[in-house]
């Protein structure tokens, strides 16, 4: 019976993870493309992928090593911008953190945007699952995400240029994060964060090296956590 929950739990993250693969496959054949166009290899371009798996970061390295920005400042941009990752670590601990630790390994690293806005919202909705079932679900979830992250990545690369401009690969983009985004917004204080991020985002778009991003970051959590505060405290009067 607990064998069956667990494969159920598994397909159903597969199910729930495969239509992301109609932005998955464009955004990745994207950074392939570009990245093969700012000079890196098709090996480098790959390890990239392989080894950062955030489209995000890599999109903000890339067009910062495009500027020939100090190396210190790719790093730190890249870095600011997967900042979320550790608060989407800090909410799925709750749900995984009873998990062996070498499955909360495999886990931390495919902890994407994708994955982790699917598996928080299973969790959220399913507070009945056992960590084995959360541990498939998430797998799941990966299983039609991450390979084809790596494998789209590998056809950009391969294929470079040949790709026509109007094809415009680049709305894979803004797509994937509207979609992960939307369901995502269930309060005032995700509404405001949002907001404000969005606002702050196009009032610093000006700042260098992406560091508009960076603020928009800070003041979205800082918008989004006063007003969480206030409403907590409004609730408790």
């Amino acid at each position: 019976m607990a064998s069956s929950s667990i494969k159920s739990a598994y397909w159903k993250g597969f199910r729930d993870g495969t239509p992301f693969v109609l932005v998955i496959v464009p955004f990745s054949t994207l950074f392939g493309v570009l990245a093969t166009e700012s000079g890196l290899s098709v090996l480098e371009v790959l390890t990239f992928s392989v080894g950062v798996i955030a489209g995000a970061a890599q999109f903000t390295a890339l067009q910062l090593m495009d500027e020939n920005a100090p190396t210190v400042v790719v790093l730190v941009s890249s870095l600011a911008v997967n900042l979320r990752m550790a608060m989407y670590s800090a909410s799925l601990t709750p749900y995984l953190g009873a998990a062996p630790l070498w499955q909360r390994a495999i886990l931390a690293y495919f902890t994407v945007d994708q994955t982790y806005a699917m598996s928080i919202l299973q969790y959220e909705t399913r507070p009945a699952m056992t960590v084995p079932e959360r541990v498939a679900y998430f797998m799941g979830c990966v299983t039609p995400i991450c390979p084809n992250w790596y494998l789209f990545t590998l056809v950009g690369a391969l294929v470079g240029q040949s790709i026509p401009a109007e094809l415009a690969l680049d709305f894979a983009v803004p797509i994937t994060f509207l979609a992960m985004i939307g369901p995502m917004l269930r309060t005032g204080a995700h509404v405001v964060a949002a907001l404000v991020a969005v606002c702050l985002a196009l009032g610093f778009a000006w700042a260098p090296y992406n560091l508009g991003l960076m603020i928009a970051g800070l003041g979205g959590m800082m918008a989004g956590a006063r007003v969480e505060l206030w409403t907590e405290k409004r609730a408790g009067q």
